[in-house]
């Protein structure tokens, strides 16, 4: 009998543990007769099943991994309705992308929706320009466009404290981690939250970190070499280069960015963030620029508050920095210490006041 109950456990621990599986019944409602409407697996972006609306009406029923990540998509329409196979019955209205089902599932289609509202209204609003209204309002429309991302970037870090008991968070999981560093993935992991296990959440953390990465410019190019200087004018005319910075126990970050790039737009509060933060304790800051318009260049410059050395020899893509630091994508930047040596590339988001919290100390 003893015997008998050991080698029962013994194959127990040799035999790998599987998810559990739960059923799923998803059903709903779409105006679009002889339209397809897919199941989607999010943590693959792959269609589990499909079927055809007849009737105004479509179901799909089935097994899945528990709290898997899904959604519901018709064929050409861009909307996916998203949920957590939590074990209760789902039941969607396609028209709308409205869902009703657990309180877990309807709350996380609530937020879905709300923070996706001003993007709504501010592509609405852009398709209704013409190309010449578009040129002629350019950096209105880049400004407000900017606005609309901090408000994405300020809400899913507002879903992150307020529903870390659940499994909401997911779905800002990409935001959460470009805003914040992909770093604050081992944070979560650790603090054992509601969501840290969910396999959904170690791949926004690597879609993520290569998105963070400059295209064609590995994040570890350059780094542990001597940097390479670079002479350019000050928006006043004077020449300047990056060498008048490094040294004297400075660390530079030479930032590359342009007036026109609303990425790096997106990414300058960041960067003064941790300049006031750190400046007097040693941290400088040059800004080179991939502008070829002085006017645009400088205007930027004072919208964005940048305090720090701008330097710029206006030839946009032709810039000297390009082909000096294999750059085809902005923004990027580099780190170099006070010794010369590039420690750091493409530091963005919380990233970069994470390094500088480990030079500096709080």
């Amino acid at each position: 009998m003893k015997k008998s109950v050991l080698l029962a456990a013994l194959v127990a621990v040799a035999m790998p543990t599987l998810a559990q599986q739960v059923k799923y019944s998803v059903s709903g409602t779409y105006s679009d007769n002889g339209k397809t409407i897919y199941l989607i697996d999010k943590l693959t972006d792959n269609a589990i099943d499909s079927v055809v609306v007849s009737g105004g009406k479509f179901s799909f029923n089935g097994t899945a991994e528990k709290d898997a990540f899904m959604g519901v998509c018709a064929e050409q329409k861009g909307w996916t309705t998203i949920f957590f196979n939590d074990g209760t019955p789902v039941v969607i209205n396609v028209n709308d992308s409205t869902l009703k089902g657990s309180p877990q599932n309807e709350r996380l289609v609530k937020y879905d929706i709300e923070q996706d509202i001003p993007m709504q209204a501010f592509r609405a609003k852009a398709s209704k320009m013409t190309e010449a209204e578009m040129e002629e309002h350019g950096e209105e429309l880049m400004d407000e466009m900017n606005k609309v991302l901090d408000g994405q970037i300020a809400f899913a870090n507002k879903v992150f404290k307020e529903e870390k008991n659940s499994l909401i968070p997911l779905l800002f999981a990409d935001i959460y981690f470009y805003d914040n560093g992909v770093e604050e993935y081992d944070k979560l992991v650790q603090e054992n939250l509601a969501f840290s296990k969910h396999p959904y959440l170690k791949k926004a953390r690597d879609e993520v970190a290569v998105m963070l990465q400059p295209e064609d410019s590995p994040k570890t190019a350059f780094i542990g070499q001597q940097f390479t200087d670079l002479e350019m004018a000050a928006p006043d005319g004077k020449m300047h280069k990056v060498s008048e910075l490094v040294g004297e126990g400075k660390w530079v970050l030479v930032d590359f960015w342009a007036s026109w790039c609303g990425p790096c737009r997106a990414e300058m509060p960041n960067v003064l963030e941790a300049y006031n933060k750190f400046h007097d304790k040693g941290f400088e800051v040059i800004g080179v620029s991939f502008d070829n318009k002085k006017d645009a260049w400088v205007k930027a410059i004072g919208q964005l508050k940048m305090p720090w050395l701008q330097i710029s020899d206006l030839k946009g893509w032709n810039c000297a920095a390009a082909p000096a630091y294999k750059i085809d994508a902005i923004p990027d930047n580099i780190l170099i210490d006070p010794q010369g040596k590039i420690t750091d590339r493409a530091l963005r988001g919380k990233a970069l006041q994470n390094r500088l919290q480990k030079i500096f100390g709080e």
